[in-house]
């Protein structure tokens, strides 16, 4: 078994070679053909054990088993193959905004990142509030009620 294990360790794992045995042994056990021919000498040798005819079934590469290995689940999201003009255009969108945070830097404003992509999102251009805005509005109110 470990000959095995070491002929072919670049195709299979040792897990993968013994669920391979296990379930070739099985079928030879309940009368599957054996695939490959083997002379009465060689059997008697074997002690028909059905473990060990798998093993030699495998080492020749008879078997017509094959392992299935699960890869990660794919994102149920498909990937956009974009045009050139639609990459011309996502990078200028984005010289443009590098630009607009600059500008932001330069006079001392600050918009957290959130804020700023629903604005985008909405497609509307809005002026943040500001506490001073808030105040103005009670006031206001206020002189109303009074």
């Amino acid at each position: 078994m470990t000959d095995l294990i070491e002929k072919f360790k670049d195709k299979f794992t040792k897990y993968e070679i013994a669920r391979i045995l296990g379930a070739r042994s099985l079928q030879l056990a309940m009368d599957a053909p054996v695939l490959l021919k083997l002379t009465k000498e060689e059997e008697e040798a074997l002690n028909y054990d059905s473990l060990k005819i798998a093993e030699k079934e495998f080492d020749s590469e008879v078997l017509p088993i094959t392992v299935r290995r699960p890869l990660p689940k794919r994102s149920e999201k498909t990937i956009k193959k974009l045009n050139e003009e639609e990459i011309q255009e996502k990078i200028e969108k984005k010289i443009e905004k590098e630009k607009i945070e600059a500008k932001r830097e330069e006079s001392g404003e600050k918009v957290e990142e959130s804020d700023e992509k629903e604005i985008q999102e909405e497609g509307e251009i809005m002026e943040m509030a500001k506490p001073e805005d808030e105040a103005e509005e009670e006031n206001v109110e206020g002189e109303e009620e009074g």
